[in-house]
């Protein structure tokens, strides 16, 4: 073999290499679920299958064909035992005008592939399309289709803990203080005797009051003012009702929020006046600082841990001391950084 021969087989080499590498921190996902990502644009109810999970995509959970009005089911292989497993269910960020529930299944994934839960990634309507309270009426429907229809998939209806990001983070956080709060429920789907409950929230850093965020959030064309419909200042009473701690009470469920200290898009302050109001209350919450964490879902072995605890907490009746000590940000490629 002469040179020319070997330089051409090194170039072809690394060229492939490196296109692995790109695809791989692009998708910010493994190899599986980059093969369920292929599956998007099928049929409702369509099915696919990884090693360790099977995935439903895109069922109507408010008996319309709205395509964000929809959700999907990400159901482990191996199960830990027979009876019906836990809910865990994500709603995504992306500042209610962007972003889609398949991102869902980076945070669902590995959590599902212990055999100990059911995953599901929920929809919901966007800002271009419609204006508060619709957002959180979806997540209810949604909640509520859940609740009808654990038994198929052999879920527990009374174990259901919601997780979500940044706007995500604020649909769970509405879900979790306004479970006695009928205004909110809204009348989509055919389940409106379902309860909307959930039994656990974790919240990643989504606003908490958006009359008290200032700043450019009160802009006419801030992500809060585009969802209330109008300027934050000039629509106070909306906002109050678009706003997380406007319904905290004693009886709402525990809560595990996480939030980066630099976070330049919600203050830290939001998730500080959360947790106080909701401890006030007298609520089990928990705030985890990212130390010098900005805006994004981080990537951290610590904080799975106590992410993992908190759901033996509400699943299994344990009781796990979670430390809510600050863990330090490690500064992540930007493609990592997950909303």
């Amino acid at each position: 073999m002469n040179f020319r021969q070997l330089r051409n087989i090194s170039l072809l080499f690394i060229f492939c290499i490196s296109n692995l590498v790109f695809v791989d921190t692009d998708l910010a996902q493994s190899p599986d679920e980059s093969g369920n990502r292929s599956q998007q644009n099928k049929s409702p109810g369509s099915r696919s299958k990884s090693q360790r999970l099977e995935i439903i995509e895109n069922i109507p959970y408010a008996d319309t064909e709205n395509p964000r009005q929809q959700l999907d089911l990400f159901l482990p292989h191996n199960r830990v035992n027979d009876t019906p497993l836990p809910i865990v269910a994500f709603i995504h960020g992306g500042g209610w005008r962007n972003g889609s529930r398949r991102s869902g299944l980076s945070f669902l994934g590995p959590l599902v592939r212990t055999g100990k839960y059911i995953g599901v990634s929920i929809g919901y309507r966007l800002t271009d399309e419609a204006t508060w309270p619709a957002q959180i009426h979806d997540c209810k429907a949604a909640i509520r289709w859940l609740r009808a229809n654990a038994a198929k998939y052999t879920a527990d209806p009374e174990k259901i803990v919601v997780a979500g990001s940044s706007a995500g983070g604020h649909l769970v956080a509405v879900l979790g203080t306004s479970g006695d709060v009928p205004d909110l429920e809204g009348e989509l789907g055919i389940w409106g005797k379902k309860s909307s409950r959930v039994q656990g929230v974790v919240n990643f850093f989504g606003p908490s009051d958006f009359t008290s965020m200032g700043g450019w959030h009160n802009n006419p064309d801030s992500p809060e003012s585009l969802l209330l419909g109008g300027p934050v200042q000039d629509n106070k009473k909306i906002a109050r009702t678009a706003s997380p701690i406007t319904y905290v009470s004693k009886d709402d469920p525990p809560f595990l929020t996480i939030h980066g200290t630099k976070d330049s898009l919600v203050p830290f302050e939001q998730s500080v006046q959360l947790h106080d109001s909701l401890q006030n209350a007298g609520v089990a919450s928990r705030l985890i600082p990212i130390e010098g964490g900005g805006h994004g879902r981080p990537q951290l072995s610590e904080l799975d841990d106590r992410i993992r605890l908190f759901l033996e907490n509400q699943f299994d009746g344990k009781n796990h001391e979670i430390s809510t000590q600050s863990i330090p940000s490690r500064k992540l490629p930007r493609r990592k950084q997950i909303q």
